[in-house]
């Protein structure tokens, strides 16, 4: 503290993940934040590996948080969804009133781009802030199988320091738009990346099919993610107990394709990371769409007249068809 100028607020900020709360990712992350000694840490994250769980959230059990040692962090493993953990980070029972400034999701092992957001409990744990009102930021980085290491995480979490400050910097301000909140993702050869870049979401996505298959999947890591498996998921299946499976079918997903099948646009995500930059996408929490179904741009009466019906008689009829279906219903009772 400073005599002359009174004590010094440090902004709050949240990490959480859906890689668990031992990802590297996370702690790579937090101890560069806490190493910085620009902000003051709060850790809530799941207890074990969530990857893919998209939004999910926990109704009917009760969560449980368990403290960690992070040093110069204070941290929770939670029972929950990334969903879940952002949800009870910033809601003032866990760390004792304090509500964060920012929340930040990450960083993910393997890249949450296109389509594939929509699966992502990175990006869930950045959504859920922002539909409280917090400011938010999800961070991956597009891990490649047999060329990262885990010492590109730490390089991840260093190439996004300037962003996290620039953003609390900007709500210092009360500059910082409310709109959306901002999905990062960190390219592979992350030390010779091209710079920052503003994208859009695009349509990349990792296509996924099933076969059949008499294997039992094994476990796997808490810090590894599909991400940085799912070309090698075959190399150490075991074989299950065939008394347990007797009337069992069992699947797996295998990949189909890994890109988009139609061409990128310059200013998307996934396409501007495969080249090299530091991808910054605004996500709403809105699900919405540019091109509208043409049947929907005409009249209702123009529609139900092509099916040989007015809107009258077509209402008439459900209405007569619910009555009928009441009195069935009654009756049945009645005769019970």
């Amino acid at each position: 503290m400073d005599g002359a100028t009174g004590p010094v607020h440090l902004p709050t900020v949240l990490i959480t993940n859906d890689d668990g709360i031992d990802a590297p990712g996370l702690r790579f992350l937090a101890d560069l934040l806490v190493a910085a000694g620009r902000y003051r840490v709060l850790v809530c994250a799941p207890d074990s590996d969530k990857s893919g769980v998209g939004h999910g959230v926990t109704w009917r059990y009760a969560l449980s948080a368990k403290r960690v040692e992070i040093e110069g962090a204070t941290a929770f493993a939670v029972s929950g969804t990334p969903a879940d953990c952002a949800s009870l980070g910033i809601s003032g029972k866990l760390f004792q009133g304090v509500i964060p400034d920012l929340v930040i999701s990450g960083i993910n092992v393997g890249n949450n781009c296109g389509y594939h957001i929509v699966y992502s409990g990175t990006v869930a744990g950045a959504r859920e802030a922002f539909l409280y009102g917090i400011p938010s930021l999800a961070i991956s980085y597009n891990w490649s199988r047999g060329e990262s290491t885990v010492q590109d995480l730490k390089l991840a979490a260093e190439v996004c320091l300037p962003l996290i400050n620039a953003v609390l910097i900007e709500l210092k301000n009360k500059t910082y738009p409310e709109g959306s909140f901002l999905n990062i993702d960190i390219p592979t050869d992350v030390a010779h990346h091209k710079g920052y870049k503003v994208t859009k979401q695009g349509k990349f996505m990792i296509r996924i099919g099933w076969e059949q298959t008499n294997l039992s999947m094994p476990a796997v890591e808490s810090y590894q993610t599909a991400n940085m498996d799912i070309d090698n998921v075959t190399d150490s299946e075991k074989s299950a107990s065939s008394s347990a499976l007797d009337d069992q079918l069992l699947f797996k997903k295998v990949v189909v394709k890994l890109s988009s099948e139609v061409e990128e646009e310059d200013d998307t995500d996934h396409k501007a990371l495969m080249e090299g930059y530091i991808t910054i996408t605004p996500l709403g929490a809105l699900s919405r769409t540019e091109e509208v179904p043409s049947i929907l741009e005409l009249p209702c009466e123009h529609v139900f007249a092509k099916k040989g019906k007015s809107i009258t008689s077509f209402f008439s009829e459900s209405t007569a068809t619910c009555d009928s279906l009441k009195r069935t219903m009654l009756q049945t009772r009645s005769s019970k």
